[in-house]
């Protein structure tokens, strides 16, 4: 736990999800992480990870703002088990029922540009594209997805699941998500806090690239010093 919260505090991080599913609320003695952050400095964004239906997915919703005290919900709807990938058509349908009650959905997703505006058109507050498999650490898979989620999106665009290093979290900012969720990356480095310092910077790098406004990308060589009015030498014997 201690290494959690440095990692966290590291990070920079202002928001921090919470797999309520996960928590052990049976025994009220019984400390989990809620007990070990403190939750005046960030927000609290309960998610439905273990849920494989639309059902399991709205009563932990449910559950989760009971507990967090927040609208504010992670919506995934999950019934792969081997490769976590969720499922669209689920999602969607937990997402309308969910904003109809009046939660925040941040929905995750495959890198599904209709799939996304679909989303964007039932009320939630973000869509959040996969880059790869949730904790395979193998990067961004979903580029050009991504870049037409972001092109088409009028709601943020978090970038979530399989990032490993924090170039990963700057390509992303790059290409203008506007954030990245990183668990895996951080928690199972060998120094997670140091990890977390390391994706702050790159996650800061990434969106100051994209306000700066990268060169263009040339077929060719383009010489980086100018090739006209440059001064000549003089003539020999003038």
């Amino acid at each position: 736990m201690e290494d959690m919260v440095a990692a966290v505090e590291a990070s920079g991080t202002e928001m921090i999800t919470v797999a309520i599913r996960r928590l052990d609320l049976d025994d009220p003695t019984a400390k989990t992480l809620l007990d070990f952050i403190d939750w005046g400095k960030y927000q609290m964004l309960p998610n439905t990870a273990g849920c494989a239906t639309v059902e399991e997915a709205i009563f932990v919703a449910r559950l989760g703002r009971e507990v967090g005290q927040t609208n504010f919900v992670k919506l995934e709807v999950i019934p792969d088990h081997k490769y976590l990938f969720p499922d669209g058509a689920a999602t969607l349908e937990a997402a309308r029922r969910l904003v109809e009650e009046g939660f925040v959905v941040l929905p995750y997703i495959h890198a599904d540009p209709v799939l996304a505006k679909n989303l964007e058109d039932v009320g939630c507050a973000t869509v959040m594209p996969l880059g790869s498999a949730i904790g395979s650490g193998q990067g961004i898979h979903t580029r050009e997805e991504v870049r037409i989620i972001i092109e088409q999106a009028n709601v943020p665009v978090v970038v979530d699941a399989g990032l490993a290093v924090p170039s990963d979290a700057s390509q992303a900012l790059e290409m203008g998500a506007d954030a990245v969720l990183v668990n895996t990356a951080i928690a199972q480095a060998n120094d997670p806090a140091l990890m977390g310092e390391a994706f702050k910077a790159g996650v800061e790098a990434g969106r100051k690239a994209f306000l700066a406004g990268r060169i263009g990308v040339r077929q060719y060589a383009a010489a980086s010093s100018p090739t006209t009015d440059v001064p000549q030498p003089a003539a020999a014997g003038a």
